[in-house]
């Protein structure tokens, strides 16, 4: 048996329920990890609420880090007592053990802790395939200008380091002045508070008037359409998430008056749908890492049983870096 956090329905943190479920034996493809560590979300939120719907009832949870129990025929690149972290399909790392596919799931090196594998698998994919993979037309260069918003965040603040070890200059956005300065202390070339200021002015004024490269934007409604005036001629609009909500429906030929905009709605699970793209982002990850290129804050952490208030706090912006559950 395990303790796992399951919904019954969509709606809000009231509807996570700490209950016990039966862990059975891995089938062929697949391992059963007792995790050390639980990493959180805001796809968790987007879960809960049912803008990404699931089957009922549903366990939930994208991200972790534990110790293999037991392999799946067909399985290689993991063996039992190895140590290992994840950001996975399907949801479910909300628990003290699972059987889940194998694919997706890495040895972790010796030198990451399990607190910093539950907390940066998911964010650090996303940040690896957002800075190496999703690219302008025109390619990123040392000096060039990015914008990206939410940068205090999870994926953000390791955006923002990875971006300087790359030599980008990357522009932050947040809410507050206080993570605007978390943001500039992580690598960011400039922040700009959105709270207060207009981020579209700005970001002209910083680049002399050209506008950026490319947006990364995870935040949604909001920010969509003045992201789209922060733009250069060619410029690519990267959105990955939706924390203020879905992007409403637009004109494409808004796109061409802008300057011949590209747009991609970009989601980690596409790139890391093979054993092989995997491992290699992993890799990636795990390297700039140890390099100390790119350090993980886990600002918060809470009790597996405390996971409303987990849940409560991020979707109030309360929360900054990383957060885990612990067990």
């Amino acid at each position: 048996m395990s303790l796992a956090v399951q919904i019954r329905q969509h709606g809000g943190p009231e509807e996570l329920h700490l209950v016990d479920v039966a862990v059975g034996e891995p089938g062929p493809g697949e391992i059963r990890i007792r995790h050390h560590a639980i990493g959180l979300n805001f796809i968790d939120v987007y879960h809960r609420t049912g803008l990404y719907p699931l089957s009922m009832p549903a366990t939930i949870g994208m991200e972790a880090a534990g110790v293999v129990e037991a392999v799946g025929e067909g399985v290689t690149h993991l063996q039992v007592g190895d140590r290992a972290a994840y950001a996975s399909q399907p949801p479910g790392s909300y628990c003290e053990a699972r059987v889940m596919p194998a694919k997706c799931v890495c040895r972790l090196p010796d030198a990451i802790s399990f607190e910093t594998g539950a907390a940066m698998m998911l964010k650090g994919l996303t940040a690896q395939y957002l800075l190496k993979k999703t690219r302008p037309v025109e390619g990123l260069q040392p000096g060039d200008h990015v914008l990206f918003h939410a940068a205090a965040g999870g994926v953000g603040l390791i955006a923002c380091q990875w971006a300087k070890a790359l030599g980008l200059q990357l522009i932050a956005t947040a809410g507050t002045d206080a993570k605007c300065q978390l943001a500039l202390a992580n690598g960011a070339a400039h922040a700009i508070n959105y709270a207060t200021e207009d981020f579209a002015a700005r970001v002209k004024e910083i680049t002399g008037g050209k506008g950026v490269k490319v947006v990364y934007d995870s935040v949604g409604k909001d920010t969509w359409d003045k992201s789209l005036d922060c733009l250069r001629p060619f410029g690519l609009m990267a959105s990955f998430g939706n924390a203020s909500g879905p992007v409403a429906p637009f004109a494409p030929g808004a796109l061409g008056a802008k300057g011949s905009l590209y747009v991609t709605r970009q989601t980690l699970f596409s790139h890391i749908a093979t054993r092989e793209s995997t491992q290699a982002m992993a890799d990636d990850l795990f390297a700039v890492v140890a390099s100390g290129q790119v350090k993980i804050h886990i600002d918060q952490r809470y009790p597996l049983a405390e996971v409303q208030q987990a849940h409560r706090d991020l979707e109030a912006r309360k929360t900054t870096g990383s957060t885990i559950l612990t067990l």
